[in-house]
Order: structure tokens, then C-alpha cells, then sequence
């Protein structure tokens, strides 16, 4: 099918929930008034399941399709959190709380799936049923991850996952997805560096952090372009450099602080291994000690095959298959879904933006031109991954 003409009635409620989302910000597991709201419609919508608190502030509902209560039980899921940025966008539906806002468009996921959840339950023309997942915490809180702990897929007997991200710079309505990885794996780390303190103008008698840490920022950037294979993907970046606090003092210590990308286990190994070697003996040539303490944060995100073959039809119903890019680049940042997908097969697809600010940009805004395709693909997806009757 093209869009789904049925529910053009509903596009003028969606984009209100959106901005009704977007005015109201809330920042990782703290989706209060976004969840409760999400709640209330699913049950008004007629779900035959309402929970909520699932992974602390996450909220799913239960449709059974035409034969009721039996059969698949496939995953479609939104996230609902916000970021703290100062929006920049002078909207009408602006963020009315200061230093936070829907930068990244959950706010239009959310809306999106209530859509689709509001004409599934009145049209049920599916086999098997569809759980949809509204999640918190996804902007660093691993939101998924403690709904999949929380016994999430077990709980709904969800055989397969679904998730959808809107994309700057991909053609407004068009999708892109690929095979295997396509978000990659986000690592943070913290380097502590441990010199000798003392006079500005003395420093044969200090051992110096910054110098230090300054070597360390230097031949750390070697690793991916001396140690990873060209072939495959990495990025290493620091974003934090503390030490001292003025112009004639040589302090005693240093923090570095700074984030791993992959897209492959080994890669990911080898980054973390060959960061250790290059802090630990760059301290020890300038007499400092330094520790790297390494967190493995969110993993790589990895479509299974087959679940793309599903996404990609419905998408193809959606936009036609000209509009769908089958081999999308993979993208450096990073996707909790992942935890998802690593516990259920599953696709997690781009759905295109066009010409906006991106993503975590104080003036990014979600467009409302695209509801209609994100809402047609789910409902698609659901119909045709379930079993349409």
C-alpha cells in the first residue's frame, strides 16, 4: 500500500500529541507525564493490555489481532525521552522548561507508534498480536536495557523487534536500513593521571599532568589509524581535558575524559586494550602514573537478515521500494535498542527527515511532514510481520 489513506483523519491528533511532547520535555527515566499520557491512550485506544513501570518509567500495550489472544508476538518500540539543550528553534510548541528539549525527535516517535497503536486496536487486521513499547532513558540512561531486564520480552512473549529513528539529511518520507550493523557500539572512558605538582617556573622539579595527558590525547589518536584495519570502522574522541586551575602552578593531577565508537566486537577489544598500553606507558615515559577506567556502555546495534527482508517490504508497501535504501551507511553513534536486538532478531530502520538541523542541535525540530510515512510503515509492518488477515 502507499500511504495509508485511513488515517488521514488522525494526522491533525498526531501532530498535536507531538507538540504537546515537544512543549514538555522530560529527560531519561524521568518520563512522568510523558508515560502517564502514553498509558491513558492506550487504554482509551482499547489495547487488551496496559503496563506500565516496566524498566522503571516504561509503558507497553498488548493488541491481539482478528483471532485474538495466540500466535507471534512481535515488538514495535518508541523512545520518550528528551535531552538537556537549550532549544533554539522559536516554535510555537517551543520547550516550555529551560534546558531541556526534544532534540532528537523521540517526541515524533512517541506520537508516531500512538497512531499506529490507535488504528491497530480499532482495525485489529492482523494475525497474532503486537506489543508496543514506549521506553525511557534512551539518551544515555540504557532505558532498553533495564526493560529487558525487567523481563520485558518474556513478559509479552515478543518473538521479534522492531525500532525506527528519524534521520536529518535522508529525503523527507524515504527509509534506510541495512544487514548486520548499523549503529555502533558507544564506550566511554576516563583517564586519571597522577604527576608532581609545584612552581610554574620550576618544572625540572614537577612532573607535569598536563604535558602528560597531552602526549597521551596525541598518540592515542594513533590507535585507529595505526592499529585498526582501514577496512573497518572506529573513532576515538576526547572530550573533556581537566587539570589546574592557574597560570603559575603546575597541579598534581589530570582527568581525561572521552568516548569509543565500533561496529565490530574485535575492533572493540582491540581499542580497549591497545588505550590501556598507550596511557599506561606514555605516563610511565614522563615518570607520571595514570589509570584508564574503560566502560562498555551500548552495544553495537545488529539487524538480523531476515527482519530487514520484512522491514524493507513494508517500507517498500509504504514509500515504494525506490524510496527505500537497502544499504544504508552504518552510523557511528550509538542506539540502545541494541540491547534489544541482541536478546530478539529484529531491524532497526531510519525513517528520513530532510533538510533540518541535526540531531542533538539546539534547533533541530521534528517534521511533521513525515508522520504520515512513519505511521503507514508501522502499521504495515505490523499487518504484514504478524500475519495480515
Amino acid at each position: 500500500m502507499p500511504l495509508n489513506k485511513d488515517i488521514a483523519p488522525m494526522l491533525e491528533e498526531i501532530v498535536a500529541w507531538r507538540h504537546d511532547f515537544h512543549k514538555h520535555p522530560e529527560l531519561q527515566f524521568e518520563v512522568h507525564r510523558t508515560a502517564g499520557i502514553v498509558a491513558e491512550k492506550l487504554a482509551e485506544f482499547g489495547c487488551d493490555a496496559v503496563v506500565t513501570g516496566i524498566g522503571r518509567t516504561g509503558v507497553v500495550g498488548l493488541i491481539h489481532g482478528s483471532a485474538g489472544a495466540g500466535g507471534p508476538v512481535i515488538g514495535l518500540r518508541a523512545d520518550m525521552d528528551a535531552l538537556p539543550i537549550m532549544e533554539e528553534t522559536g516554535c510555537s510548541y517551543a520547550s516550555q522548561t529551560a534546558g531541556l528539549m526534544h532534540a532528537c525527535g523521540h517526541d515524533g516517535h512517541t506520537a508516531m507508534l500512538l497512531g499506529a497503536v490507535k488504528y491497530l486496536a480499532a482495525t485489529r487486521r492482523f494475525a497474532g498480536s503486537v506489543a508496543v513499547i514506549f521506553q525511557p532513558a534512551e539518551e544515555g540512561g540504557g532505558g532498553a536495557n533495564e526493560m529487558v531486564k525487567d523481563g520485558l520480552l518474556e513478559r509479552f512473549a515478543i518473538t521479534q523487534v522492531y525500532g525506527m529513528h528519524n534521520m536529518p539529511g535522508l529525503a523527507a518520507g524515504t527509509f534506510g536500513m541495512r544487514t548486520g550493523p548499523i549503529m555502533a557500539a558507544a564506550d566511554r572512558f576516563r583517564i586519571e593521571i597522577d604527576g608532581r605538582g609545584g612552581h610554574a617556573a620550576r618544572p625540572h622539579d614537577c612532573i607535569d599532568p598536563i604535558l602528560v595527558g597531552a602526549q597521551i590525547v596525541s598518540a592515542a589518536h594513533s590507535i585507529v589509524a595505526r592499529n585498526v584495519d582501514p577496512l573497518n570502522s572506529a573513532v576515538l574522541s576526547f572530550g573533556a581535558f581537566n587539570a589546574g586551575f592557574t597560570d603559575n602552578v603546575i597541579p598534581n593531577v589530570a582527568l581525561l575524559k572521552g568516548t569509543v565508537r565500533t561496529l565490530n566486537g574485535a575492533v572493540q577489544d582491540l581499542m580497549e586494550q591497545r588505550l590501556g598500553e598507550v596511557v599506561d606507558l606514555t605516563a610511565r615515559t614522563f615518570g607520571a602514573t595514570a589509570r584508564l577506567h574503560y566502560l562498555r556502555d551500548y552495544p553495537v546495534t545488529v539487524n538480523a537478515d531476515a527482519n530487514v527482508d520484512i522491514a524493507f517490504a513494508a517500507a517498500a508497501a509504504v514509500a515504494g521500494a525506490q524510496n527505500v535504501d537497502r544499504d544504508v551507511a552504518p552510523m557511528m553513534g550509538s542506539e540502545d535498542f541494541a540491547f534489544m536486538l541482541q536478546k530478539r532478531p529484529g531491524a532497526y530502520i531510519f525513517l528520513g527527515q530532510g533538510k533540518t538541523a541535526g540531531l542533538h542541535h539546539p534547533k533541530y525540530d521534528f517534521n511533521d511532514d513525515v508522520i504520515p510515512a512513519g505511521v503507514s510503515y508501522w502499521i504495515e509492518l505490523a499487518s504484514s510481520s504478524a500475519g495480515a488477515r
